[in-house]
């Protein structure tokens, strides 16, 4: 089943609760995710369906970041969208999970003590191995980490 049809079925259980907010944020995913697969002209791989998630938690949240303190009815609204998106969204790796993934980068690329020289050659391999699994902030916070 595809995330478009999860959308849609979890969309149909909202109207039949008349949830309306969930309802709403469920539509604007699912209206996401046709218009990725209409630029497409073909069905999405389950990869591309997890972008388009992940891509609508991340516009969210910048909303959510550049809303003022004092319009609490945004913030509350971009809160429980997230809340839902989170729900269709891949699991994401978390900083133990991310380590080992740069030490088998590290091992590949045969550097034992990255520096930030190595940077750029461990993040050319490392990224196309974490993309939609694994927030890119807090893959380099993580890599930051572990150099010297």
């Amino acid at each position: 089943m595809s995330k478009a049809d999860e959308v849609r079925k979890a969309m149909v259980a909202a109207m039949k609760a008349k949830d309306k907010e969930r309802k709403d944020s469920l539509s604007m995913l699912l209206s996401a995710l046709k218009n990725k697969a209409i630029d497409k002209r073909e069905d999405l791989t389950e990869a591309e369906e997890n972008e388009v998630v992940l891509k609508e938690i991340k516009q969210t949240k910048e909303t959510l970041e550049m809303t003022p303190a004092d319009r609490t009815d945004i913030i509350e609204e971009c809160s429980k969208r997230i809340a839902v998106y989170e729900e269709f969204a891949p699991k994401m790796l978390n900083e133990d999970e991310i380590k080992t993934v740069i030490d088998g980068v590290l091992k590949e690329l045969e550097i034992e003590t990255p520096t930030g020289k190595d940077k750029g050659r461990i993040m050319k391999v490392l990224m196309p191995k974490v993309k939609g699994i694994a927030d890119g902030k807090l893959v380099n916070q993580v890599l930051a980490g572990m150099m010297q």
